[in-house]
């Protein structure tokens, strides 16, 4: 389940200070299987419930880097949307996620450089309300100018 906000973009032009935008996503088996078919990444923590069992997370958790999949989706569908381009991110994983948990990805503008198109945002993604990611990320927004 995605329930994105609209998708498209916003140019430079129109970003300000405390702009925040969000989708929300059920976490499911199939999306961490194809993250492992994709990524390669078949740690049998986020495959094998017997395996996972006696680990410290005491179950299967969800790949970190799915979940932070989830900011960048916000950041290139919605803020600032189509064209940006990804210049860095800095991320700390706080919580696990585990398969059926709802995650809330937000961003938030923290700091605009007009002149060099970039925007600072702040990301994290919440389930039920805890902070189970944290980070900042730099973008490269597009311009109305180009259009």
């Amino acid at each position: 389940m995605l329930d994105n906000m609209p998708r498209g973009t916003i140019v430079i032009e129109d970003i300000e200070v405390g702009m925040v935008r969000s989708l929300r996503k059920v976490v499911t088996d199939a999306d961490i299987e194809m993250f492992a078919q994709v990524t390669t990444d078949h740690n049998p923590v986020h495959l094998d419930d017997d395996y996972a069992q006696d680990t410290i997370f005491a179950g299967r958790i969800a790949h970190g880097m799915l979940t932070a999949g989830l900011i960048s989706a916000v950041i290139g569908e919605q803020l600032p949307g189509h064209g940006t381009v990804y210049m860095g991110q800095t991320l700390k994983f706080l919580a696990p996620v585990r398969p059926g948990d709802m995650v809330l990805a937000e961003v938030e503008v923290t700091a605009i450089d007009y002149s060099r198109r970039r925007v600072t945002m702040e990301t994290r993604c919440l389930v039920d309300g805890q902070k189970v990611l944290t980070g900042e990320a730099t973008v490269l927004a597009p311009s109305g100018k180009f259009d």
